[in-house]
């Protein structure tokens, strides 16, 4: 069946960009095929995706304006370097880009700011407000206390219309207090669009031992960074438009262990490799637009949280201080892959791979971010606070396909996918519930020892729901992505050696 050879060399014809869009912020797939070639292996990959993400404002939003594309294009390579030491022991170093994301909202809609239009709350919020606090003043102007100290004032020389209105001046301070610190937090909104651009690294150091031939047991450690930018614009984010969050790069280690069993004669291989959780304590630099407002106007967050002028200074004075030393902690998901290939018949494979990821208990909650949540969180039902980024399911993909030899320097394959997506609705910073997909791939070998591999895959995104930090959880949402696709290239070289 010729299928020795094939098997030493065909599946690398699979597309480098199998996981390029995925579920939450997944982005390579963290694939240990190179690892498992047979030999001394080297291999470098780049993968392109051309994204294509459209929406329209629903839900809570007041308005229904399109949403144009929001999805950045971008690129990742990955690299991978295995020896084989001796007949039972191999060592193989591997580089990707594991996590990321990058969008951009343009145009007239609610992830845009409006300077002049845009308030830290709703309207209808804000009329309620001002309703409940001039109900609160004519109450006062019935009560005993009011009628005693207007009273005092006529006792004073003053006639009865005129204490009365000094008695109301005074009545009225906090409500205006409030109007004024709410126009002037309004006033400094922040300028611009939503954005989120966040990237990782991976370096894995695997150490293989191959008590048989057909199997192979490894584990190694993982070094990985993470840095990103967020920054929240727009009336969908009410008091947290303007808030821009900087994550300095940082590092945090890991570890991944696998096992692997094959058998050439039939071009049989499969393998299951878990790779652990990998935690971040990163130093946010974080700023909101409207903390000296509410420094300045301690009233507005009297008035919204229902507590003294004192305790709203105090609260606005913690948002207003840096956050140094206030290190936020970000784990990256734990993950599973299962990788199965075997001969169907002369010269062909099939191929297929399952990946879980564990994107449940992921979240992200910047220090001042959270402190301000859990000052505000009543007034959304989320007393505890809220984070954010967060998911509500598991990421769950496949990915199937067929390769075929079609001759000594040519093989190609077919392949399709699935990706679970991690909850519907999702963040605003990633409006898309998973994906199907097809692929093509060529690869080409000039000499037996390399080969130069390339592929298409063209994906039709999910539909979703998008929410912000403060409505996860629930099913408020403020637009909809419906009808969106994807097209991702990959390259890829290899040598043997």
């Amino acid at each position: 069946m010729k299928l020795k050879h094939l098997s030493t060399a065909m599946i690398l014809a699979t597309l480098p960009a199998t996981g390029v869009f995925a579920a939450a912020l997944d982005r390579s797939g963290q694939s240990m095929s190179a690892f498992l070639q047979p030999g001394n292996y080297f291999e470098a990959g780049l993968s392109v995706l051309d994204p294509t993400v459209k929406g329209q404002e629903a839900g809570t939003s007041a308005t229904t304006r399109k949403i144009g594309d929001m999805g950045d294009d971008y690129y990742f390579p990955s690299a991978a370097l295995k020896l084989q030491l001796t007949d039972k022991f191999s060592f193989g170093l591997l580089y990707d880009q594991p996590y990321g994301a990058d969008a951009q909202y343009s145009g007239n809609n609610v992830f845009v700011s409006n300077p002049g239009a845009d308030t830290v709350l709703p309207q209808d919020r804000l009329d309620a407000l001002a309703n409940a606090g001039k109900a609160k003043v004519a109450a006062y102007m019935q009560s005993d206390a009011a009628k005693q100290a207007i009273g005092t004032l006529m006792s004073q020389g003053l006639s009865q219309q005129a204490a009365t209105q000094a008695v109301l001046a005074e009545a009225s301070k906090p409500l205006l207090a409030m109007q004024k610190g709410l126009a002037d937090a309004n006033a400094s909104l922040g300028v611009g669009n939503t954005a989120v651009e966040v990237d990782t690294q991976n370096i894995s150091l695997v150490f293989g031992y191959q008590p048989i031939p057909n199997i192979n047991l490894y584990a190694g450690g993982v070094y990985q960074t993470v840095k990103g930018n967020v920054n929240l614009r727009g009336t969908a984010y009410s008091i947290y438009n303007g808030y821009d969050a900087n994550i300095k790069e940082t590092g945090g280690t890991g570890w991944l262990v696998g096992a692997a069993y094959q058998i050439p004669e039939i071009a049989l291989k499969a393998s299951v490799t878990y790779r652990s959780e990998i935690d971040h304590k990163v130093n946010i630099n974080e700023n909101f637009s409207v903390t000296s407002a509410l420094t300045s106007n301690p009233a507005v967050l009297a008035g919204l949280l229902g507590i003294t002028p004192a305790q709203a200074l105090a609260q606005a004075q913690a948002l207003e201080e840096g956050s140094a030393g206030k290190k936020t902690k970000i784990t990256t998901p734990q993950s599973v892959n299962l990788d199965f290939q075997t001969g169907i018949m002369a010269n062909t494979v099939a191929f297929a791979n399952v990946r879980w990821v564990n994107w449940k208990d992921f979240a992200i909650q910047p220090y001042k971010f959270g402190l301000l949540s859990q000052q505000i969180g009543g007034l959304v039902g989320r007393p505890n606070g809220f984070n954010l980024v967060e998911y509500s399911d598991d990421q769950w993909s496949v990915n199937a396909g067929v390769g075929r030899k079609l001759s000594e320097q040519w093989a190609g394959n077919v392949s399709v996918g699935w990706d679970s997506g991690a909850g519907n609705p999702v963040t605003t910073l990633g409006p898309t519930e998973g994906y199907w997909n097809v692929g093509v791939g060529v690869q080409f070998s000039p000499t037996p020892a390399t080969f130069i591999a390339g592929g298409v895959k063209y994906f039709w995104l999910g539909d979703a729901k998008a929410q912000t930090g403060a409505q996860a959880g629930g099913n408020e949402y403020v637009a909809k992505f419906e009808d969106n696709n994807a097209i991702a290239y990959g390259l890829k070289i290899g040598y043997r050696f």
